[in-house]
């Protein structure tokens, strides 16, 4: 996965972010779909003693863990 082919969490979670939901929200929204194997994802985690800022389900890093465009696009077209 290249970083031209994909996002980052935190890059798609702006991307889906609207005046109804902010950036954070999408974050965990997007967190909860990979760990939930709805979304697809090249997944970095925190170690306990790293956590930056919010934590997200799973630990997952927002700026590390990479979500392929076309897969944000499949899962964005599923969710009603």
């Amino acid at each position: 996965m290249t970083e031209t082919d994909s996002l980052s969490l935190h890059a798609a979670a702006e991307r889906i972010a609207t005046g109804l939901i902010s950036t954070e929200d999408a974050e965990i929204l997007l967190a909860r779909a990979i760990e939930h194997g709805e979304l697809a994802a090249n997944i970095q985690r925190w170690a306990t003693e790293q956590w930056e800022g919010q934590q997200l389900p799973g630990n997952l890093n927002r700026h590390t863990t990479r979500i392929r465009h076309t897969d944000l696009a499949a899962w964005q077209s599923r969710r009603p």
